[in-house]
């Protein structure tokens, strides 16, 4: 079969894309914007991409299948041949619950946060496990090289995104993977272009939690009031909690190191600590390591496996990655886009480096930023930063109160906050750059200014 994706270069449409691939059908792909690492993966497969949305590429191609992502909308040129044409289509989630998930034992990570991360540490555990998982993570987890693969396992690893599922398809992506073991990190309010409120998600993971057979498992965490009120709507599948008040009725660790490098893990009812040290920093991701040991338990895997195999993770590309150092200026790419996940990430950076300076560089890209809804609490959420460096595009209508706030600065084009950032560092200097998108390459052309300075 030869199938064309709308939107191919998005992290879950390119796994998509590979999946197919290695299932053996021929698959081409357009998008609007290319760039690493999903376009570097797609090229090594000898997958075929198409810059820009143009009918004609559809036209020359006459695939037998189009999968829609769900940044296409009406207008779109190639969304409008498709349905004026009769050609047949399908949103991504479905294709791969209808091509790849049939028959296995699906194991979803959700949550506002974390979800790259935690199917990354999953899917690890079940390998190192010697399980051969497949899996689609959102990212690249360092350990795999590649964000999709398929396998004769019966285990698959997903990340569960609960973002819309295409233009024709407005529930959530994850009501079309029906997991039987199910991690359920955490719960915010967030995608303001999609949702009016947190009720509404709420609404989407109690669909989610709607499909997990009684055989099944959900792991999350004690005392999220959003995640309680969703549970509450009903559950039909035994729950087991990690970060428990009470050690006899949940999992529970103690934290070893400040940056949280080194904890213990103590599985539920059980007094004898499982010890873990590992690469990764920050309290989020020790809490993500517990559900990913709940859940890989849940497949058979013994939690003294799972902290073993947690020893050797590598993380996901664009997780407080270090992308180069140059007279001892570090310089680190993190996907963080909400003001928690900044905050926690830049909690983790500060616990590991002390006193040493830390400039941290917000884009503010994803829809729900741009449109304020986070106002009250970004500026909070980087206390933890010497001095802060804001991208706003200038399509942003509302403005911050910097008045209380520590050297922070606000940009409306990348190419002054390089600037400032060449002006400004020294020696000893860690630069944490957020975004969700490739900011228009800023880590790159940061290293190369540092080298030539």
């Amino acid at each position: 079969m030869h199938i064309h994706i709308l939107g191919i270069c998005g992290t879950f449409m390119g796994g998509i894309a590979l999946i197919a691939r290695q299932l053996g059908h021929r698959v081409t792909g357009s998008d609007q914007n290319v760039y690493p690492p999903m376009s570097t993966q797609l090229e090594e497969q000898g997958i075929e991409l198409h810059e820009g949305y143009h009918s004609k590429t559809l036209d020359a191609l006459q695939p037998d299948l189009v999968v829609v992502g769900n940044a296409m909308s009406r207008g779109n040129p190639m969304v409008e041949y498709v349905l004026e044409r009769g050609l047949k289509y399908t949103s991504g989630p479905q294709w791969l619950a209808d091509y790849a998930l049939a028959d296995k034992w699906v194991l979803a990570a959700s949550g506002t946060h974390g979800k790259t991360t935690t199917s990354s540490m999953l899917a690890w555990i079940l390998e190192d496990a010697q399980l051969n998982p497949g899996f689609l993570i959102g990212g690249v987890p360092e350990n795999f090289g590649i964000s999709a693969r398929i396998t004769e396992s019966p285990f698959f690893v997903v990340e569960a995104d609960e973002y819309d599922t295409a233009f024709f398809d407005k529930r959530s992506k994850f009501v079309h993977y029906r997991p039987r073991t199910l991690i359920f990190n955490n719960l915010e309010f967030d995608h303001a272009d999609i949702f009016d409120s947190l009720k509404d998600i709420q609404k989407q993971f109690h669909h989610l939690i709607r499909t997990i057979p009684g055989n099944g498992l959900v792991v999350c965490p004690q005392g999220v009031e959003a995640i309680d009120e969703v549970l509450e709507m009903g559950v039909w599948t035994p729950t087991e909690i990690y970060n428990a008040s009470d050690a006899s009725k949940g999992w529970h660790t103690n934290v070893i190191s400040p940056d949280f490098s080194h904890f213990e893990v103590y599985e539920p009812r059980s007094s004898e600590p499982l010890s873990l040290e590992w690469s990764l920093i920050g309290e989020h991701n020790m809490h993500n390591a517990v559900a990913a040991i709940a859940a890989a338990r849940h497949a058979g895997v013994p939690a003294h496996i799972g902290v073993d195999a947690l020893s050797r993770f590598k993380n996901v590309k664009r997780r407080m990655e270090l992308k180069g150092e140059i007279n001892d200026i570090r310089v680190y790419d993190d996907f963080a886009h909400h003001p928690t996940a900044i905050e926690t990430t830049l909690g983790g950076l500060r616990a590991q480096v002390g006193d040493a300076r830390i400039i941290a560089v917000t884009d503010l890209r994803s829809n729900t930023m741009r449109a304020g809804v986070h106002k009250s609490t970004l500026l909070p959420a980087l206390e933890k930063a010497d001095m802060n460096l804001i991208h706003m595009p200038a399509q942003a209508d509302w403005s911050m109160d910097l008045s209380q706030s520590k050297e922070t600065t606000i940009f409306q084009e990348t190419s002054d906050i390089l600037n400032k950032l060449l002006a400004e560092l020294r020696a000893g200097d860690h630069v944490l750059i957020m975004s969700n998108g490739g900011f228009d390459g800023i880590h790159t052309k940061l290293l190369e200014g540092l080298a030539s300075r």
